[in-house]
């Protein structure tokens, strides 16, 4: 299923919608690291899950080992979650915003418990949002960690995705001036894209 999938008219209004999305879930890692947190522009691609990670790759310049999050979502639209960041990156996090995340508090969390937060912050604000825009209410599953040090294609690794195309939305969330950045990925199943199209066509004849 090739990207002309959406008009031009409806690309630009997921666009809008993941924006929207983005910024409650931007806010809400903001408060949770008590830092200002920098936004990039969501992209939206339509991709065979056999060639995600390499989508992936392209568009985030990562080629390195990442600790990656997944949760599913469901509703009339149903996909995954994921939250990738470099490996490493967590632990350098901690010490960037210190309180409980810093290395030897006194109620010290862990590295894995850090990116579940963090996970968790993202997924549920950004997926909540965008989902409401489009008439829906999601159930999520319980999150699970893919991994602290994998490929990304040990991520989209056979079995994870049982659809053969899905719809891509990436976004990025870095600490202002500082090297951390976090990879909002969202994907949603093949039999969803329609679905998600049709929604977009709703609310654009509401507006």
């Amino acid at each position: 299923m090739p990207d002309r999938v959406f008009t031009e008219l409806q690309r630009d209004a997921l666009q809008e919608i993941a924006n929207l999305g983005m910024g409650q879930a931007a806010t809400r890692l903001s408060g949770l690291l008590n830092a200002f947190i920098e936004l990039s522009v969501p992209r939206v691609r339509v991709v065979a899950v056999s060639e995600a990670a390499a989508a992936l790759r392209e568009m985030t310049g990562i080629d390195g080992p990442v600790a990656a999050v997944r949760q599913g979502f469901r509703s009339e639209i149903k996909g995954e979650a994921l939250v990738i960041c470099r490996s490493g990156e967590i632990a350098e996090l901690g010490s960037l915003v210190g309180g409980p995340y810093a290395p030897g508090s006194a109620d010290a969390f862990s590295e894995e418990e850090l990116m579940f937060d963090v996970a968790n912050a993202l997924t549920g604000a950004c997926v909540s949002s965008m989902l409401d825009q489009l008439g829906r209410m999601p159930v999520f599953s319980q999150p699970g960690l893919l991994g602290e040090a994998i490929m990304l294609d040990e991520v989209f690794q056979r079995g994870l995705l049982a659809w053969d195309v899905a719809l891509l939305v990436e976004v990025n969330f870095a600490l202002e001036d500082q090297r951390f950045r976090a990879h909002l990925v969202m994907l949603m199943a093949e039999e969803s894209i329609h679905v998600v199209s049709r929604a977009i066509d709703a609310l654009l004849h509401s507006l």
